[in-house]
């Protein structure tokens, strides 16, 4: 490491925020392209010849990729070097992009997307890591976090209006094309102003067992939900997915237990502040990601928008985020213990889901889409920054890539649970009710209408479960997450035994 490189315990790095700007738009470019590839699908898929059968798999493949390698790519990060493994990261989804927009067939478009998910899975979490070992002043973290968290929250809507023009105004190509300039950027800033503090590194060897089992079993679990979404929870190959990803995740947990090296230091989610937000940012997210996929439906389908106004229309949710994480959860977090912050966050957001389960063929946007979206992210933009900043607070440096993975891990699964589990519902509720009034529409245009009808109840019965699922994850917040405030005490260690090494004292009060 260069001389630049190496900074005095505890004295800040001087290029702390110039690299927290290329840190934040990898995140950005990241975020963008879980949203954006989905607005293009269509005329990607008309142009490539993909069936209706395999289109899945232009999400599936990004999406087992990633969340299957999430953990293995933490622990690269910390082995090989953050900075390193973040500018290999970027390089590889920008020539993975590449491929997707020059694809000609399904197979280089599906190949193209799973290599944006493993490079994907290098990228994610050495950008949340490289924050938690930068950043260590209670204060500045707040504010790091807080930007962090805004991107986190509001680029998958960003995703969704930059993905519509440039669909609608140019080619669909070009949804993966943007990633280039945003990866050059980023990589060529991060490689001449990120320094990492020294001796963060875990050069323990690779718990090989470890990522072998962590990879298939978050293979298998995503992979189940995403087929539980098109086939059925019945389906034999899905029930056939959940039965192993249940004793290969099992199977981890007992090696990682025994091994001397372990992948995932157990130490890391066992400490009840960091199980707490992993699993309420989890459950947050299942509602959110449903969220998402039910609005742009009803926008487009229901109310007729065009792709375009469609994204235009999320405006008031990427409002609220930036506002929650960026001026209160920042605002606040040197003030207020994080539960304080997450657990009214996602009541606030429950809220604004409470009212767009108001929604019906002619709901007014001003009426009740407006604020309901501009609760929503409110709340989540509250929550976010905290539990954001939290999840690798206290943390030792060495296990920080595997702890920012665990963040990642819970998102992008949480992801892949909420759009199955509640487009099931969702599916479910519109078939019983067309049913049940079918019978009473004589005329097309009668029928079409109890369709319509139909799929509106089941965006709102689906709703319903996300308003559950997010008092679940505010009470959850409120139980498990029993730290003070950032800022007030200096630990070097925890009743869970994870101590802060000490190049990197983060304030943490003790439990």
């Amino acid at each position: 490491m260069s001389e630049t490189a190496v900074k005095a315990p505890g004295v800040p790095d001087a290029g702390r925020w110039k690299a927290l700007v290329f840190i934040a738009l990898a995140q950005l470019m990241v975020v963008l392209d879980a949203t954006i590839v989905n607005i293009a699908l269509p005329s990607a898929q008309q142009d490539l010849g993909i069936s209706d059968g395999n289109r899945q798999w232009v999400v599936t493949a990004y999406a087992l990729a990633f969340g299957g390698l999430l953990l293995f790519g933490g622990r690269i990060a910390d082995l090989w070097g953050r900075k390193r493994t973040f500018v290999t990261g970027l390089a590889g989804f920008a020539v993975a992009s590449a491929l997707g927009g020059a694809a000609t067939n399904e197979a280089m478009m599906f190949g193209s997307r799973a290599l944006q998910g493993v490079f994907g899975a290098l990228l994610a979490p050495a950008a949340l890591s490289l924050l938690a070992v930068m950043f260590t002043d209670a204060k500045e973290r707040a504010k790091a976090f807080g930007i962090y968290g805004a991107i986190a929250g509001g680029g998958g809507a960003v995703g969704l209006i930059l993905g519509g023009f440039l669909t609608e105004y140019l080619n669909w190509r070009w949804t993966f094309f943007v990633n280039i300039p945003f990866a050059i950027v980023a990589a060529a800033g991060a490689y001449l102003v990120i320094r990492e503090p020294q001796g963060g590194r875990n050069r323990s060897p690779l718990d090989i067992p470890g990522v072998i089992l962590s990879t298939l079993g978050l293979v298998s679990l995503v992979y189940g939900f995403t087929r539980a979404e098109s086939n059925g929870w019945s389906d034999a190959l899905t029930v056939g997915m959940f039965v192993a990803a249940a004793v290969l995740l099992l199977a981890f947990v007992i090696v990682e237990s025994r091994v001397k090296a372990p992948l995932l230091p157990l130490r890391v989610i066992t400490e009840r502040n960091r199980g707490g937000i992993y699993l309420s940012l989890g459950l947050a997210i299942i509602a959110m990601f449903g969220l998402f996929l039910f609005l742009t439906y009803y926008l487009q389908v229901v109310k007729g928008y065009t792709p375009v106004k469609t994204g235009f229309a999320f405006l008031p949710m990427i409002a609220g985020m930036i506002t929650g994480s960026t001026q209160i959860g920042t605002r606040l977090m040197t003030r207020v213990a994080p539960r304080l912050l997450m657990g009214p966050g996602f009541l606030v957001a429950a809220v604004g889901m409470l009212l767009l389960t108001q929604l019906e063929i002619n709901t007014s946007y001003a009426g009740v889409l407006l604020p309901g979206m501009l609760l929503l992210g409110l709340g989540m933009g509250t929550a976010f920054m905290p539990a954001m900043s939290m999840a690798t607070m206290g943390v030792e440096v060495r296990d920080a890539g595997v702890a920012s993975a665990m963040v990642n891990t819970s998102q992008q699964v949480g992801g892949a649970i909420g759009t199955a589990l509640l487009n099931t519902i969702a599916a479910s509720a519109t078939t019983s009710y067309v049913a049940d009034h079918i019978g009473g529409a004589t005329s097309r245009s009668q029928q079409q209408l109890v369709q319509l009808q139909g799929q509106v109840q089941g965006y709102t019965s689906a709703i319903w479960f996300a308003v559950g699922i997010l008092v679940a994850a505010a009470v959850i917040a409120l139980t498990f997450i029993n730290a003070g405030r950032p800022g007030g005490t200096t630990v070097t260690g925890s009743a869970a035994g994870d101590g802060v090494e000490d190049e990197l004292p983060v304030p943490v009060v003790a439990h």
